[in-house]
């Protein structure tokens, strides 16, 4: 709701000002005909394939000491009992601290995204600023954002031009 009242004084706003000329561009459209992009995307998914099997592997290992203290447990001591399930809670933790490390809000895979993809983003988004300015547009919507668009005039789809601009032929 807060989005159509946001576009609504927008509109409202700019059109009290002088006729604004609105444009929109389809930015994943763009980053999927940059083969740079393409290219980081597939390193990402290699990264997070090996980090998620370690894992995997990680907790596999975990179950089977679980399962052989299961089977130990009546032969153990109270000491050598609690020795084990120590070691199987701290080795729980490391699992946990790991999957956190690679996989969490400031991960290691959060910040190779980071690395590989932002890059490429800020030069897109510079070069709609730079069209924006040379085309007179006083708004350019991204569709493919959260942004609501109930109608879409094709004339109005900048995203060709934004490649061309990169380098890049669609």
């Amino acid at each position: 709701m807060k989005k159509i009242l946001l576009i609504l004084s927008i509109f409202l706003f700019s059109s009290g000002v002088k006729a604004q000329k609105f444009a929109y561009v389809d930015s994943q459209f763009i980053l999927n005909n940059i083969p740079e992009y393409k290219e980081a995307q597939k390193e990402l998914d290699n990264l997070s394939y090996q980090w998620q099997e370690d894992i995997e592997t990680a907790y596999q290992n975990i179950d089977k000491l679980y399962r052989a203290y299961q089977t130990d447990k009546v032969l153990l001591t109270d000491k050598m009992r609690q020795a084990r399930e120590d070691e199987i809670i701290q080795k729980e933790k490391e699992v946990k601290d790991l999957q956190q490390k690679r996989f969490g809000a400031e991960g290691d895979l959060y910040k190779k995204q980071e690395e590989l993809i932002r890059p490429i983003q800020n030069l897109i988004y510079n070069t709609i600023q730079e069209y924006a300015k040379e085309a007179r547009y006083g708004v350019i919507f991204d569709k493919s954002s959260d942004l609501l668009m109930l109608y879409a005039d094709d004339n109005l789809d900048k995203s060709e031009k934004i490649l061309d601009r990169l380098g890049y032929n669609y």
